[in-house]
């Protein structure tokens, strides 16, 4: 079952163009069958073909009067070629990875451990910035926040040019070494420079705790919908689930806070645990306009269970059809901020030579058929804000509104 998984998650949506600073990146969401990939992603003969005279001009030109023609790599001038091409789409969620970049994607989405600060990385307005800091990790340790710009690593100012990739190849680096971030925390007028310690990082993609004063409100802290596999998050996901049932305890905060998300069939698993039968928990729309519904089933473990969601600027793609199914079937309460807006699915195209595109190919709507985007992101039932002073202060004024209104 679980190597099955494996091979069928090679075929991939994605939660959110994000970088794991300690990887090159994870890429991931719904599990389309055989059947299904070969109808949505075939390639047809007939496509319109594109003069590309122009290109040969300049690259012959460029071979030829350049400077230093001998030293020009023909190999790196290919893949930077194609990598504007794709860039040029100007979609987050859409990337070109060189064979060197693939290999090390692949890595990570094998589950290996890896070493840096642990953060993800994203695109806003042609800037990088700090999708969410990864629970545990010494980039949220440092201080490191949700949608913080990274202006500057260690002498190094980013500019317009620099890529996500770019960033995470000066940042990444061995245990024990240190790097500089000159970042603009959100809401802030002046930057901050915040040095951390890079180290190993072995994060769960959830955790359990039972508080209150008297330990009966549930904590599951769900850090990512992704795991070596999908079988693999299901496992941890029932395991919470047995023991909040176990414990006797009717309150459960789900904490989607810095969650960039996952897959997208973990997504559709978790909200089922807690709608009965005929619900809508999303849906899908590909190029052509076609929309598919995902429903609930009859049952779940988490049915008639008091129920408080946790969102930030960091709580995107899965995290945000979790959240805003809960909120429109009103089988919960949103507490905190803004999510980060992102609704896209990619798939994996894997070519000869070791490189790949993960190239957009579906939308993911809300019950209601509303996009999620940057301009429609899921907005909370209670805003409350947790501030950098806040932080340092070692104060969570989020979690302490959830408490307070299950304590009523």
């Amino acid at each position: 079952m679980e190597n099955e998984q494996k091979k069928n998650s090679k075929i991939l949506g994605v939660s959110l163009l994000v970088i794991f600073v300690f990887v090159i990146g994870i890429l991931v969401g719904r599990n389309y069958s055989e059947g299904e990939a070969s109808k949505i992603f075939s390639l047809s003969s007939d496509e319109k073909s594109v003069n590309m005279d122009l290109f040969w001009d300049v690259w012959n030109t460029t071979k030829k009067f350049y400077v230093d023609s001998d030293k020009l790599e023909e190999e790196s001038m290919v893949y930077g070629a194609i990598k504007g091409m794709v860039e040029s789409i100007s979609d987050v969620g859409t990337t070109y990875l060189d064979p060197k970049e693939t290999e090390e994607y692949n890595s990570a989405s094998e589950g290996k451990y890896f070493e840096g600060i642990g953060a993800e990385l994203g695109y806003l307005d042609n800037q990088v910035i700090v999708v969410a800091p990864i629970e545990g990790s010494p980039a949220k340790a440092a201080g490191i926040r949700p949608g913080d710009y990274i202006l500057k690593i260690d002498d190094y100012a980013l500019t317009s040019e620099d890529t996500v990739y770019d960033a995470v190849a000066k940042i990444r680096g061995e245990k024990g070494t240190k790097v500089r971030l000159t970042v603009l925390h959100r809401g802030d007028k002046e930057p901050v420079e915040i040095e951390i310690t890079r180290s190993e990082i072995t994060v769960p993609s959830m955790t359990l705790n039972f508080i209150g004063e008297k330990k009966d409100i549930a904590h599951l802290k769900v850090a990512r919908f992704t795991d070596s596999s999908l079988y693999l998050w299901e496992q941890e996901w029932d395991k919470s689930v047995q023991k909040i049932n176990q414990s006797g305890v009717n309150k459960v905060i789900l904490d989607l806070r810095s969650n960039p998300g996952g897959f997208f069939d973990a997504a559709i698993y978790a909200v089922d645990d807690i709608l009965d039968e005929g619900y809508v928990i999303s849906q899908q729309q590909d190029s052509e306009g076609n929309v598919q519904e995902y429903k609930s089933e009859k049952g779940g473990n988490l049915l008639g269970k008091n129920i408080i969601v946790l969102i930030d600027e960091g709580s995107a793609s899965a995290s945000e059809i979790v959240s805003g199914a809960l909120q429109q079937s009103k089988k919960a309460t949103l507490i905190g901020k803004s999510t980060f807006g992102k609704g896209t699915a990619q798939k994996i195209f894997n070519f000869s030579d070791g490189s790949s595109l993960h190239l957009t190919i579906v939308k993911w709507l809300l019950p209601d058929g509303k996009n999620i985007d940057r301009e429609n992101p899921i907005l909370p039932d209670i805003e409350v804000s947790y501030t950098n002073e806040d932080f340092e202060k070692g104060k969570d004024p989020q979690l302490e509104k959830a408490i307070e209104e299950l304590s009523k």
